[in-house]
This record gives C-alpha cells, sequence and structure tokens, in this order.
C-alpha cells in the first residue's frame, strides 16, 4: 500500500455529505465551538437536496389551525405504523421552532399578504386527526430546497466549518467496533486522506440511483449505506422504497407536490378525475403510495393516456397563468424543458418514480447510529451517527409524507450538532490510529483502479437498474421478488468483471463511477431481499399475494446485512410504539381510509 500516501486530518467532528442534513449538522457543530469538516464529492449547493421543491413541514398555523398532535399523528399514520413514534414527536414537535430558525437565518419563504410563511397543503396532511385538510408545508415558491441549501451553506461558511469539497468518501475507519474517521480521495489531484473525528456524521443521501427511473440525482449512490455495510453493519427497512406519483414521464424529473396542493388534478384517457374513487376524502392529495398504486391501477386498467397508454395527465392549466407564474414557476420551465408542454394550456405526463429511500442506517433520534448486538436492538455504535435519507430514525416508516423530507433533515441534522457537541470536547486529542487503519480502503481503490475484467462499470449498472425497476417496483409479487433476487444475485457477483479504463488518480471518473456502482449494488440486493422477505404490504411495499398490512407478524423493522459476496442475512428491531413525552398519546394502529 506505500503507493498511497496518506494525508492526515484531524477534527473533533467529521461530516460527510454537504445536502441539508449535512450542512445543517456542520452549522451547527461549526457554532458550538468544535472543529468541523465537511467532505463532499460536489460542490454543496449541487447536493441533491437544491431540487426539493414543495416545501417543508411545520404546524405554524398561518393559513388555518393547526397542531403538532395532528402533524404527528398524520405521520405516524403515513408511515402505516412502521414509524417509531417517540422519533416522529421528536420531529413534529421541533418542526416550528426549526422552521422559525430558518427564516431568521435567512431562508427566504413565500409570504401571505400579511406577511407571514406562506403554507400550502400536502398529501397525507390533516387537522383534528384526519377530519380536514392541513395547510402545513411552508414554501419558497416551488424552489424550497434550493433556498434552504444556500442558506445553510452560507451560514457554514459563516461559522468557519471546513469544507473539502470533491472529495469522495470511500470507507469508514473501524477499530474494534468504534468509528474513527472516514477515508477519502480528492479527485482533483489523485491524494489519499484520512479524516480523524471523535464523531463521523454520515449525511450522504439515498441511493434512488439503484433504479432504471427516478428522480434522484446521479450522485445519489447511497456511499453512506455502502461504507456501513461493508463494515459489517446493518441497514434498516430497505423494502420501503418510495415511488413519486408525478415524476416527469420519459424523463423522470419531478413534478413536485405542491401543483397538487396548488389545485392539480390527476386525469387518465376519459377524462376523469380518477383518484375521487380510490381516495373519495383526500382525492389527489392522498398520501404518495396510495396515488402511486391508483395510477398504475388506471394504466393497468386501460385507461391511461398517449400511444401507448402508459401513464397519466396532470392538469394544472385550470389554476390560470398568474397563479401558476407565481407559485410554480419551476414547474413550468421544467415541464416546458423535458415534457415541451406550456402547463398555462396543456397537461403534463406523468407517471409513478422511484422518488426517496425510507430506510437506510439505523440511528435513534439523536442521530446516534444503532445496531443489533447481544440482543439489544438499539446499541450505539460509539463515534458513528447518520442523518438525512442516509438514515433511518425511522420517521417516515413504511411511506413517507410529502414536506416532511426537509424537516427530518434540519430537524435531525440539528440534533446530531446539538448531541454530539454533549459527547465531545472541543479540540479533544485523538488517539493514535492502529497501523492498519485506512488499508481498507486503499486496497478497494488499487483493485478498482486495476480491474481489467469483461464489463464496464455501464453495463453492470444498467443490468442492476432494469432488475430493480422491473422486481421491485410500486406492485410486487411473490414470484417477481423471488426472481428478482436471483436476477440481483447474478449481476451483483458480475461485479467481479468489471474493468476500469483509467489506471490513474486525477480525475478518474471511472473509478469513482465504480466505487459508487459497489455502494449501490450492496443496498439493491438488501432491498430486493428484503421485500421477498416481507409477507404483507405496507406503505410503500403492495405485495400483491399479501394484499393486508399483518400487524402481528410483521410491525418490526428489518435490519439487512450484506456480506462481501452478496449475500444478505436478515433481523429485526422492534418498532418503538411509545412517544417521547405525555404531550401526547401513543397513535394506535387502525385502517387507512383516504
Amino acid at each position: 500500500m506505500s503507493a498511497y500516501q496518506f494525508i492526515d486530518h484531524y477534527y473533533d467532528v467529521v461530516v460527510v455529505g454537504a445536502g441539508g442534513a449535512g450542512l445543517r449538522a456542520t452549522f451547527g457543530l461549526a457554532h458550538s465551538g468544535l472543529s468541523t469538516a465537511c467532505i463532499t464529492k460536489v460542490f454543496p449547493t449541487r447536493s441533491h437536496t437544491v431540487a426539493a421543491q414543495g416545501g417543508i413541514s411545520a404546524a405554524l398555523g398561518n393559513m388555518g389551525e393547526d397542531d403538532w398532535r395532528w402533524h404527528m399523528y398524520d405521520t405516524v399514520k403515513g408511515s402505516d405504523w412502521l414509524g417509531d413514534q417517540d422519533a416522529i414527536e421528536f420531529m413534529c414537535k421541533e418542526a416550528p421552532g426549526a422552521v422559525i430558525e430558518l427564516e431568521h437565518y435567512g431562508v427566504p419563504f413565500s409570504r401571505t399578504d400579511d406577511g407571514r410563511i406562506y403554507q400550502r397543503p400536502f398529501g397525507g396532511m390533516t387537522t383534528h386527526y384526519g377530519k380536514g385538510t392541513a395547510q402545513r408545508t411552508c414554501a419558497a415558491a416551488d424552489r424550497t430546497g434550493h433556498a434552504m441549501l444556500h442558506t445553510l451553506y452560507q451560514q457554514a461558511l459563516k461559522h468557519e466549518a471546513q469544507f473539502f469539497i470533491e472529495y469522495f468518501a470511500v470507507d469508514l475507519i473501524m477499530e474494534n467496533g468504534e468509528c474513527r474517521g472516514v477515508v477519502a480521495i480528492n479527485m482533483s489531484d489523485g491524494t489519499v486522506h484520512r479524516f480523524l473525528g471523535h464523531q463521523t456524521i454520515l449525511a450522504t443521501g439515498g441511493y434512488g440511483r439503484a433504479y432504471f427511473s427516478c428522480t434522484s440525482a446521479h450522485t445519489c449512490t447511497g456511499d453512506g449505506g455502502g461504507m456501513v455495510l461493508r463494515a459489517g453493519l446493518p441497514m434498516q427497512d430497505m423494502e420501503f422504497v418510495q415511488f413519486h406519483p408525478t415524476g416527469i414521464y420519459g424523463a423522470g424529473c419531478l413534478i413536485t407536490e405542491g401543483v397538487r396542493g396548488e389545485g392539480g388534478i390527476l386525469r387518465n384517457s376519459q377524462g376523469e378525475r380518477f383518484m375521487e374513487r380510490y381516495a373519495p376524502n383526500a382525492k389527489d392529495l392522498a398520501s404518495r403510495d396510495v396515488v402511486s398504486r391508483s395510477m398504475t391501477m388506471e394504466i393497468r386498467d386501460g385507461r391511461g393516456v398517449g400511444a401507448h397508454k402508459d401513464h397519466i395527465y396532470l392538469h394544472l392549466e385550470h389554476l390560470g397563468a398568474e397563479v401558476i407564474h407565481e407559485r410554480l414557476p419551476g414547474i413550468a420551465e421544467t415541464a416546458k424543458i423535458f415534457a415541451g408542454v406550456d402547463v398555462t394550456k396543456q397537461p403534463i405526463p406523468v407517471l409513478p418514480t422511484v422518488h426517496y429511500n425510507m430506510g437506510g442506517i439505523p440511528a435513534n433520534y439523536h442521530g446516534e447510529v444503532v445496531t443489533l448486538k447481544n440482543g439489544s436492538p438499539d446499541t450505539v455504535v460509539p463515534g458513528l451517527m447518520a442523518v438525512g435519507e442516509a438514515a433511518c430514525v425511522s420517521v417516515h416508516g413504511a411511506n413517507r409524507l410529502g414536506s416532511n423530507s426537509l424537516l427530518d433533515l434540519v430537524v435531525f441534522g440539528r440534533e446530531a450538532a446539538r448531541h454530539a457537541a454533549e459527547i465531545v470536547k472541543p479540540n479533544t486529542k485523538h488517539r493514535p490510529l492502529t497501523k492498519d487503519a485506512g488499508d481498507f480502503a486503499v486496497s478497494r481503490i488499487d483493485k478498482f483502479r486495476n480491474a481489467k475484467g469483461s464489463l464496464k462499470t455501464a453495463e453492470i449498472r444498467l443490468n442492476m437498474q432494469r432488475t430493480m425497476q422491473n422486481h421491485a417496483a410500486v406492485f410486487r409479487t411473490s414470484d417477481s421478488l423471488k426472481e428478482g433476487v436471483g436476477k440481483m444475485q447474478q449481476v451483483f457477483s458480475t461485479f467481479a468483471e468489471v474493468s476500469v479504463s483509467d489506471r490513474g488518480m486525477v480525475w478518474n471518473t471511472d473509478l469513482i463511477e465504480t466505487l459508487e456502482l459497489d455502494n449501490l449494488l450492496s443496498q439493491a440486493v438488501a432491498t430486493m431481499n428484503s421485500a421477498e422477505n416481507r409477507k404483507e404490504s405496507r406503505g410503500a411495499h403492495a405485495h400483491e399475494d399479501f394484499p393486508n398490512r399483518d400487524d402481528v407478524n410483521w410491525m418490526k423493522h428489518t435490519l439487512s446485512w450484506v456480506s462481501p459476496q452478496g449475500q444478505v442475512s436478515l433481523d429485526y428491531r422492534p418498532v418503538h410504539l411509545n412517544t417521547l413525552t405525555t404531550d401526547v398519546e401513543p397513535v394506535p394502529p387502525k385502517a387507512r381510509v383516504y
């Protein structure tokens, strides 16, 4: 390994990822006086949070009555009772303060006539425990994530956090079960770095690019999850993959739920507003899993639109050009570029598209990574934390409600920073590293850089994406999942035959994409095996052979470990049905009616 010389960095805390969660943690840590390094493979304002459109949920009550308890009820119900109710209570209770804080930091929220933060309705958000419609989603037009990301980056710079931009995190440095930091490549000059921290916070986002059609950026390759699995730790609830009802047909680009919040309507080839049949109360604002399945059923029954009758129309022309250009300017532009339609006159062709991973690195509401050890399902992994879509807290359970993701980023990014500041004393000296610290990461870099197999990275990636799209989609059957498990195992095994053409280290995108594919493959096989194993339908996991939710046997979190050969082993953690305080009662399981 002498060909790769380590450059060492010592910080109180190391954050990997500079999306909403990573920046909120970085800024909070720097503000607390901790020396903080933020490692990111893209420039911070290019992180995928920038694509979040619709808004961030909080029971502010600016445009009608609201209460955080109603928000909690909706989130538990939306999770199909797989969400941990202590974490959900924490998130919903903290939401108003977190959003006001963002406003004070400089997020330019849209305003009501009297100057309050504008709030729009979103799917699954109700008042009075399901009786009314809540206007709970705080929005900056349809570019809320963009506004938040820029503001948080500015605050992190103001508080002198150190950014290592265009550095690719390769692997965790683990020592006797404790995380000591990460190994990363500086992509611009090919140098290899060890970042040491008393806490390492993974904020690396989801792994949507495991699928063929998704709203995720090409950078969403689940790098944190891959590192965790290689460290011998489990992932949680990987079978729950959210399909957003409205991705642009053929392109996958996201059309925010805010469009339907503003009054947009889905119609089939007969011009029928079909959601009235599937969800008579919530209609087009039912939760995402319900709308995605309803659209798929319409297409299956021959009522799809277009030449192949394989998609649905989203109408917003009835809203009027003035409303569209004021509240949905980005959507109008996106629809014009990627669908060629003028939304003031024509409907947008849409199709359910992979959008969000409810599963991720198991963590508690402080952001600490937990694992199953010696029979204890909540054993904290020393030195390791996870936040954002990379983590599974689990506030989203089996299905995330729209506009809860930006809230998740901010609340748990902030809490991870607060908790780290509580347990790490500034400028605490680091113990010496073991002699082989970082060698595992270097061996992988060396192996892939010199790989001379018969298959290009892009070929293997495409085979993985098509397998996931065909066998772990909106509707699943025992046969499709069983076949998918076999096919994904085959795809995984072909990775041994990967070929990398660039032997250099400077801006070697071939090497980086191969490392990313390694991360994607392990999470893809975990997803497929976890889905095949869950014999029920719950939230985003719609199993046609087991159409009902089974609370007796399956109200539990799936834990999945992946071996270097791609073999998956499964176990479980209990769902936290307890609340944190006596301010609210636990929400008992019941049927979901929309």
